[in-house]
């Protein structure tokens, strides 16, 4: 008696039908993903990502699911973080623009103002680190107080650099789709003048990962939000570039990018066939073009009647 062979949809399952078989949100379960909690696998359809059934059943079999894992992935904005850290709101948002707390992701509410979240477990480690005390209690550090009036703000450039450490864990070993990752946070001008090979550019926007949707393309939300996403400090960009031209090159190793199929040459028209000559006796006689009407076809009539 033969095994029955499982359908490859009966083994993996949408990161939808995933979430709600491990009780998280789909933001919550998107989070997971980005922070290496639940492993993916590509879909063969071209469909995106999918989830095997046995990774599943192992988080469902882990001690404390699904609270633990819920815990891992819960977030916390200014206030609630703040009472973490047991700070005012004002130190909190001071620490967060200086660097220290790094943001994981963010969202921009109705009014269209950026709301930077944290992980809470990030948050209980930083406060529980004796070296932190000092940026705790007392008087703000000078150099903090200094970064407040220059206008610093490090939150955007470290979603950067956690966002791109979520995008080549999840390439893996595809080095087109390293390269893509690295391209989908540098400006389109910088990508042209580090890939000049459209073709190449071309494969990478193909290979280019989902950035975080924030209201409808060209709105002013969704303006706001590219501008967050992509690399702006010259140094920052600078790393993004080197880093791309060294991803390149290790993508051009692994397969060129493809190109489009030469146009076959134009076939030249086919010269004239003269028409094979008529012999002598089979040609038709030529008509007679000699006007017949007014006064110069009755000459012409009278003169052939005198001739014959």
């Amino acid at each position: 008696m033969s095994g029955t062979i499982a359908k490859p949809d009966r083994l993996t399952c949408a990161p939808s039908r995933a979430a709600r078989e491990l009780d998280l949100r789909r933001g919550e379960f998107d989070l997971a993903v980005h922070l290496g909690l639940i492993r993916t696998v590509p879909d063969e359809g071209g469909g995106g990502l999918r989830v095997a059934r046995a990774e599943i059943d192992r988080l469902r079999a882990g001690d404390g699911f699904p609270d633990e894992l819920r815990q891992r992935v819960t977030t916390s904005g200014t206030h609630e973080g703040a009472g973490l850290l047991g700070v005012t709101p004002a130190r909190f948002t001071s620490l967060a623009r200086f660097g220290l707390l790094v943001p994981v992701t963010f969202y921009l509410n109705r009014y269209r103002t950026v709301v930077w979240l944290y992980l809470a477990e990030e948050l209980r480690q930083f406060a529980a680190e004796e070296s932190n005390a000092r940026l705790l209690k007392g008087r703000t550090p000078a150099q903090i107080r200094e970064g407040q009036k220059d206008g610093l703000d490090r939150r955007p450039r470290n979603w950067r650099g956690r966002h791109i450490g979520f995008l080549t864990r999840q390439a893996g070993d595809d080095a087109w789709a390293r390269a893509a990752a690295v391209a989908c946070l540098l400006d389109p001008a910088d990508v042209a003048d580090v890939v000049a090979d459209p073709c190449e550019r071309a494969h990478l926007n193909r290979r280019r990962p989902h950035l975080p949707a924030h209201g409808t393309p060209g709105s002013p939300a969704a303006e706001r939000a590219e501008t967050l996403m992509t690399a702006s400090e010259p140094d920052e960009v600078a790393w993004f570039r080197a880093d791309l031209a060294h991803t390149m090159e290790a993508a051009r190793r692994q397969h060129p990018a493809p190109r489009p199929a030469p146009e076959p040459a134009p076939t030249p028209p086919a010269a004239p066939t003269a028409p094979p000559p008529v012999p002598a006796g089979d040609r038709p006689e030529t008509p007679d073009r000699t006007p017949s009407h007014g006064l110069l076809g009755w000459l012409h009539r009278r003169g052939r009647r005198r001739s014959g």
